[in-house]
C-alpha cells in the first residue's frame, strides 16, 4: 500500500497596496486644498489709537513713557538704564510705597511689546497692580 502526500504548492497571502496608497492620496490632496497659508508678515498694524470720550484723570497716577527706541521716562524723567530692575525702583521712588497708585503706560506706538512687558513686569514687583493704557483718538491720529 503506498500513501500518496500531495505536495501542493502553499500560496502566500499577498496583501495589495495599491488600493492603499490611492486612499491616502486622496487624503492627501483633499488636505492640500483645504488648508489655507497665511502670511503673518506681510500684515500692517498702527497702533494705539483709541476713540475715548475723555481720559479720564487719575489723582494717584504714574506715567511712564516708552520711546519707539525702548527708552524709559517716569514724569518725564528720563531713566538711565533698560532694566527691569531699575524701571521697577524708579517706579517704587515715584509712588512714594503707596501701592494705590495707578501706572499710565504711554507707549509709542513703534515701540516693542517686550518694552511694554518689561514696565508691566516692573510695576508688579513694585508692588503697583493697576495699570492703564495711553491711547490718542483717530481724529489725533491723522493729524
Amino acid at each position: 500500500m503506498r500513501m500518496h502526500f500531495r505536495h501542493g504548492s502553499r500560496d502566500e497571502p499577498e496583501i495589495n497596496l495599491i488600493p492603499f496608497i490611492d486612499v491616502l492620496l486622496v487624503v492627501l490632496i483633499f488636505l492640500m486644498l483645504s488648508t489655507t497659508y497665511s502670511k503673518f508678515t506681510e500684515m500692517q498694524l498702527r497702533l494705539p489709537v483709541a476713540d475715548a470720550d475723555k481720559q479720564r484723570d487719575y489723582p494717584k497716577e504714574v506715567i511712564v513713557s516708552i520711546s519707539a527706541d525702548g527708552r524709559y521716562a517716569i514724569n518725564k524723567t528720563m531713566l538711565p538704564d533698560r532694566s527691569v530692575d531699575t524701571v521697577a525702583s524708579a517706579l517704587a521712588a515715584a509712588s512714594g510705597g503707596a501701592t494705590d497708585n495707578v501706572v499710565i503706560i504711554s507707549a509709542d506706538a513703534n515701540s516693542t511689546h517686550q518694552a511694554v512687558i518689561t514696565v508691566m513686569e516692573a510695576a508688579r514687583r513694585a508692588g503697583l497692580m493697576q495699570i492703564t493704557f495711553a491711547t490718542q483718538s483717530a481724529a489725533q491720529a491723522g493729524r
